[in-house]
């Protein structure tokens, strides 16, 4: 929810401002990303404060409820439910879009298989590896990711990783 329709940098400083301001610590001292139980902690004027707006103030506060309440049973899914009904069952919380999905899939699941097609990045790299004139639109993006089903997440998280000021069909 954080890094929906920001960049990568924004997206860490927010997370930074957000971990700060639950202030949890690991015995180590490191900081630690809160559990849906401390999010409720922060009313949405503290989420605004560590950078939300306020419509993902709102849906983390949302989904953290969820969660709590054990309708999201994440635990519970990382051994016995399906990719598929997963992605279905977040899809249907409101500000949960298809690149949230794929990329808390990807990060939270281990599932390789997310599209990111709608994804900035993703479009913008793809166009510089084609060598387009235009960033690539989702539908072709979609299209041009479904031909390396299963492991479109890999895909995309290469295209991130090439640097600006790479050429990206020499990587």
């Amino acid at each position: 929810i954080i890094g929906q329709q920001i960049s990568l940098a924004a997206a860490i400083s927010v997370r930074r401002r957000l971990i700060e301001a639950v202030g949890v610590r690991h015995s180590s001292g490191l900081a630690c990303f809160p559990d849906a139980e401390r999010l409720l902690m922060l009313d949405e004027t503290a989420l605004r404060q560590a950078g939300l707006s306020q419509t993902k103030a709102r849906t983390l506060q949302m989904l953290s409820r969820e969660v709590v309440a054990d309708r999201l049973p994440l635990t519970t899914w990382l051994v016995t439910q399906p990719i598929e009904e997963i992605r279905e069952q977040l899809l249907s919380l409101r500000g949960i879009g298809p690149w949230t999905v794929s990329y808390a899939l990807l990060r939270g699941f281990g599932w390789l298989d997310g599209s990111l097609h709608g994804d900035v990045a993703v479009r913008r790299q793809l166009q510089r590896l084609l060598g387009a004139t235009e960033k690539p639109g989702e539908d072709f993006t979609r299209d041009w990711l479904s031909e390396f089903s299963p492991w479109r997440a890999l895909v995309a998280a290469h295209l991130w990783s090439i640097p600006e000021e790479v050429d990206p069909a020499d990587s």
